[in-house]
Parts: C-alpha cells; sequence; structure tokens
C-alpha cells in the first residue's frame, strides 16, 4: 500500500513539472519579456509613434523642398512627445502636445491644414484616449476651435461624457477657456484649390451611384488622394501607461456633417494598457464597420497575437476585404511599435528611450 501511494505521489509530480516546463507563464525580469513562442523582448522604458496621414503617396509626386518640409515638421512634432516621455511626463499629455504641433501646421490635414467641404467651411474632428482608465473624449464638426484634440481633452477629462459636436461643442471649448479662432484662420489656399478641383472632376462625371462614382466626389488630383493628412499620436510612458489620439479635418468635398473614424472611440482611436494604443487614417466609412483601433487592442488580447500581427491581419485583410484603405500607427505595452499601412506612403516617425529617431513617407 505504501509504495502504490508513493509511486501515486511521484507520477502527478512529474507530470506537474511536465505541466511548467511545456506551459510556461508570460514574465518581465531584467527588464525583459518572454511571449509565447519563448522569445525575450526587451520592455522599452518609454516609446512614441506618430502619423500625419496615409494614402497616395509617391516620390515622383512629390517635390524634395515639400518632403523635407514634412520631415521637418514631423520631427518636430515627435520631439515634443519624446521630450515629455524622457522627463517622466504622462503619455496622454505627450500625445496632446505632439499633435498640437500638427494641428497648427498647414501641412496637414488637421487644424491650421483641414481641408474643405462641399460647402467651403473646415469642419474638424478629434479624440483621445487614456489606456490605464479606458476614459475617452472626442470632439466632432468644429468650426471654431483651434485645436481639436484640446477639446478632446477636456471632454474626457472635465464633462460627463465621451463626444460633443457642433456649436455645443464650440460652447464647451468656450467655457473651458480654449483658444477659439475665426474661421478663417483655417483657410490654406491649396486646400481651396483641391476642393475646386474636386468639384470641378465631379461635376464633368456621369452621375451613379456606383462605389467607384462616390470614391471619385472626394478624390483630389493634386494630392493624388481622398483622405490625406489626418494625424495621430500613439505613447508609452514610464509609468506603464498608454494613450492615443487623433486629429482631421476629414474628406475633402464631404457633404451634409459627415464623421469620419477619427473621433469615433475603437476606430480610429484606442488605447488600453493590457494591449495597446492605436491611431487611425484611412477612409473611415470602412474603420468606422471594421471598428479598427479596438479590433487590433481586442486580437491581442483575446486571440493572443501580437501588435504587429494584429495590424497586419486588420489593415492588410479585414480592411481591404470590405473595400477600404488606409493605415494605424500603434505601441505596445511592451515599448514595441508598429506602422502598419495597405496605401503607398504614410507619414510617420518613431521614438524610443535610446533616443532613436526614424522618419518614413514612402512603403519601403
Amino acid at each position: 500500500m505504501r509504495y502504490y501511494i508513493l509511486f501515486i505521489f511521484l507520477f502527478y509530480t512529474c507530470f506537474s513539472c511536465s505541466e511548467l516546463v511545456s506551459n510556461p507563464d508570460n514574465t518581465i525580469e531584467n527588464n525583459k519579456v518572454e511571449n509565447s513562442n519563448s522569445t525575450e523582448i526587451t520592455k522599452a522604458e518609454f516609446a512614441i509613434i506618430i502619423h500625419g496621414g496615409a494614402g497616395t503617396i509617391l516620390k515622383e509626386n512629390m517635390t524634395p523642398e515639400l518632403e523635407a518640409a514634412y520631415k521637418i515638421k514631423l520631427e518636430e512634432a515627435i520631439r515634443v512627445g519624446h521630450t515629455i516621455l524622457k522627463n517622466g511626463g504622462s503619455s496622454i499629455d505627450a500625445v496632446q502636445k505632439t499633435i498640437n504641433v500638427m494641428e497648427d501646421s498647414p501641412l496637414f490635414n488637421a487644424g491650421k491644414g483641414a481641408v474643405f467641404t462641399n460647402a467651403e467651411t473646415n469642419e474638424l474632428d478629434a479624440s483621445i484616449m487614456d489606456g490605464s482608465t479606458l476614459n475617452s473624449g472626442a470632439s466632432a464638426g468644429t468650426t471654431t476651435v483651434k485645436n481639436p484634440i484640446n477639446l478632446a481633452r477636456v471632454i474626457m477629462e472635465n464633462s460627463p461624457h465621451v463626444m460633443m459636436a457642433g456649436v455645443g461643442a464650440e460652447r464647451y471649448a468656450e467655457e473651458q477657456g480654449l483658444a477659439i479662432v475665426t474661421t478663417d484662420y483655417f483657410f490654406t489656399e491649396r486646400r481651396l484649390n483641391s476642393l475646386h478641383r474636386v468639384k470641378e472632376k465631379e461635376a464633368n462625371k456621369e452621375k451613379t451611384i456606383d462605389t467607384e462614382s462616390a470614391y471619385l466626389d472626394f478624390y483630389d488630383t493634386d494630392i493624388k488622394n481622398y483622405k490625406f493628412g489626418t494625424v495621430g499620436c500613439a505613447a508609452l510612458d514610464k509609468s506603464g501607461n498608454l494613450a492615443a489620439g487623433t486629429s482631421t479635418g476629414g474628406m475633402t468635398n464631404k457633404r451634409y456633417g459627415r464623421i469620419g473614424d477619427s473621433p469615433i472611440i475603437g476606430a480610429g482611436t484606442y488605447a488600453n494598457n493590457n494591449s495597446c494604443a492605436v491611431s487611425s487614417t484611412g477612409w473611415g466609412e470602412y474603420f468606422i464597420r471594421a471598428m479598427v483601433a479596438h479590433d487590433i487592442s481586442a486580437l491581442m488580447q483575446y486571440k493572443g497575437l501580437s501588435l504587429k500581427e494584429a495590424a497586419k491581419e486588420v489593415i492588410q485583410d479585414k480592411v481591404p476585404h470590405l473595400g477600404g484603405d488606409g493605415g494605424v500607427i500603434a505601441v505596445d505595452k511592451n515599448g514595441i511599435m508598429v506602422a502598419e499601412f495597405n496605401t503607398t506612403g504614410m507619414y510617420r516617425a518613431t521614438m524610443n528611450d535610446k533616443d532613436e529617431l526614424n522618419i518614413s513617407i514612402y512603403k519601403d
């Protein structure tokens, strides 16, 4: 009987040891993360990634001067956020201040450089999300708020709501002491000329209701795309908190108060400390239907995919399957950064905790 009990004890002990060896838990040790494939990933102290829009961005359509201007502004923007993170600041501050730089530049379709609607107005959208609390804020269809990402943040922090739109959002911005401008602040001749070209093309084409016709309503022959320049940022801070934000002027020639994915939490912006922070840029209608930003996070949390695998599945498979295109920038809880897009280019930049800067425009 004693030998039988000893045998049972040894059997279960060996079985348990085997289970521990064959199914090790993911652990963090000495700043290393062991993933499910038993490969070690260095955990970054902090990281930041930005985008300035995705689309048909080809080198042959870009002058050396314009390319240089974009790279200078991308570097200026990301260094603002990087400095905040390096000095121990929060990811939410880094995201907001980085996006402010791009909103204040006429190069991007956000803030100062916003595209024109069919009615020759500028209607701006933005959203921001805190991955530590899942709190979020968004503004849509504003015409007088200088920096829509600032409004998104005060909505997140100072109101019981997630999204405000139009006149009500503008009134709230005034009450919160945000910078208010006259509508001519957003005027740029380049964007107005783009609208006129689109309208001319629209007037000369046969009116149909097929997908290609809808596409041409927004196509801009100058910038070679219909959704160009949306800006965004995702960041991880030293406290391990993730945040993301997105700001845009929407589509050239948009009508009827159209709202895209940029102010939609889960589509244009998402952040969760358990997975990643994401900012999207692309054809908003499809990014809303696919809930792109949240889907990437969900694939990581529920399916166990890496950030790269999740972003690739959504951007290279799910969105094109629906008929849309565009891209995302994202950073995960370990500081791994990804820029995934299915267009010919995306303005983007990264900086890590080693002060390494990378700026890219075209598909490598």
